[in-house]
């Protein structure tokens, strides 16, 4: 089924001739959907997206809440041969501009109580047709979806065709477009499946959100490839997923999830019956790890990836799954660590730049070839910018970042973004973003700011003052104020003195 497009038959073959298996559950105790009919679904977003004007290779921009219309619409973009390009439903108008100025999509597909303030925005970047995700009388998605009939000749698609951008931010703070061919989604679900030990008896309780790799091309995609049925809820709800325990095998979570989780009565109980329990997104602490062993007697496994590369490396399903490290490189991905200066491989045991090659990684920057040429190397080797080293028995410890990137409870938030905004308000001399230790988030977002000679800074009035064109996740938690930030000779300022003097600010 779906032979001619290269993503689509690989997301069905599982589920064929099993239409009456359940694919997701609206909530631990909401009503099913059928693999049947959850294809029928995506094949009526095929229509409508041809109806309104989409071919292929048009990207297809979305800003939406989490639902079974989101997913369903993510597949009909592979079928009608669409670039999917889901955005963070936490982005507010004024960064939503630039990645429809960048994307320029032939579609934008947004939350309807957001409509009327990305109207214009969708407007002045010439996107041609704007829809809401649900009814609201504007001519929803849903809407359009209905009115087609089931049945869909899906566009032939390869493997290198493009199938998704995400965006991810740099250092310059200028988002860069990852573009994310069918190939690369697919191997590396397939890859996860198979590793993993997937099925169709598993159920997986879906609490990621659906914007970027971890929700939807991780979680998502794998359960599709395996034929199984997923948990579907919202978003992160302690409650829900304890109640979901017993009737499921599977969750992916951030650390976030497993610190708070740890907090609910029950959670040995509830465990009883699941197998698998995986984090990612971000670093999971040797404490998280081992009180969760200690409590419900499982091991989480711990993964690395990125945007650009979707999953490279797991601890092991079977065998140690060692706190501290993000296990080793998957099957199929080629990883060595190399001088940050020269290139050259390192040997093992030394610490150095991650670099990696395989079927996963990305095929560049969206219109950004100079950038491409800078992190891909033209022997496929993709610069992931983290500083790891290899153990001698081949775990890939992750120690540190190349670049001042900050993940917060699983979202990347680069400083320099942040601290462009801070550095335009008025009393403002110049400020530092870091990331410090959090119990909860992983990291949390510290602005550290230097007012102008005379001016008075306070740290609410810096808050106040950004809260309307920052996303929330990316938002700091505590403003410094300083008379001067630490420089080195150089001139350059010290953000590593200044994680170490806030490194206990949330302790």
């Amino acid at each position: 089924m779906y032979d001619s497009n290269y993503l689509a038959h690989r997301l069905r073959r599982a589920s064929a001739g099993h239409e009456g298996r359940t694919f997701l559950t609206h909530g631990p105790d909401g009503p099913g959907v059928t693999y049947g009919a959850f294809f029928h679904n995506a094949e009526r977003m095929a229509s409508a997206l041809r109806h309104m004007g989409v071919n292929p290779g048009d990207r297809v921009a979305v800003q939406a809440p989490k639902t079974q219309e989101m997913l369903e619409l993510y597949v009909g973009c592979v079928l009608a041969g669409a670039v999917f390009l889901p955005l963070n439903a936490a982005y507010t108008p004024a960064e939503i501009r630039y990645f429809l100025g960048d994307a320029t999509p032939a579609l934008f597909v947004c939350d309807p109580a957001k409509l009327d303030a990305l109207m214009p925005v969708a407007g002045d970047c010439g996107v041609a047709t704007i829809r809401t995700i649900a009814a609201d009388g504007h001519g929803s998605l849903r809407d359009a979806r209905d009115a087609e009939a089931p049945g869909f000749d899906p566009v032939p698609r390869g493997p290198l065709d493009l199938a998704a951008i995400l965006y991810t931010s740099g250092t310059t703070g200028r988002s860069k477009g990852a573009m994310l061919t069918h190939r690369a989604l697919a191997s590396n679900s397939e890859t996860l499946r198979d590793y993993w030990r997937f099925t169709d008896q598993d159920v997986l309780i879906h609490a990621l959100p659906i914007f970027h790799t971890h929700g939807l091309f991780v979680a998502t995609n794998v359960t599709l490839m395996a034929g199984g049925s997923c948990i579907f809820l919202p978003g992160f709800d302690a409650g829900a997923i304890m109640a979901s325990m017993p009737k499921a095998t599977a969750l992916m979570g951030v650390p976030t999830f497993y610190t708070r989780l740890l907090q609910q009565d029950g959670l040995a109980k509830a465990a009883q019956g699941m197998r698998l329990f995986v984090s990612g997104s971000a670093p999971l602490l040797s404490e998280t790890h081992d009180r969760w062993r200690a409590v419900t007697g499982h091991a989480i496994l711990e993964r690395y990836g990125m945007t650009e590369t979707n999953m490279n490396t797991s601890n092991p399903y079977d065998g140690d799954r060692r706190a501290g490290t993000v296990g080793v490189p998957l099957p199929g991905v080629e990883l060595k660590i190399c001088d940050p200066e020269t290139g050259a491989e390192l040997p093992q045991g030394e610490i150095g730049v991650l670099e990696v090659r395989g079927d996963n990684v990305f095929a560049g920057y969206w219109q950004m070839p100079e950038k491409t040429a800078e992190e891909l190397r033209p022997d496929g080797f993709f610069i992931t910018g983290d500083l790891g080293l290899v153990d001698k028995d081949g775990y890939v410890h992750i120690v540190g970042r190349a670049k001042d990137l900050i993940i917060s409870g699983g979202f990347n938030i680069y400083p320099k973004e942040v601290e462009a905004l801070i550095d335009d308000l008025p009393g403002v001399l110049e400020s530092a973003v870091i990331g410090v230790p959090h119990p909860d988030f992983g990291e949390a977002v510290v602005a550290v700011v230097v007012p102008l000679p005379g001016d008075v800074v306070t740290e609410a009035g810096v808050m106040s003052a950004i809260a309307g064109d920052l996303a929330k996740f990316k938002q700091p938690k505590r403003v410094i104020i300083l008379p001067e930030l630490p420089r080195n000779t150089m001139g350059k300022v010290q953000k590593a003195a200044l994680r170490q003097d806030y490194a206990e600010l949330f302790q």
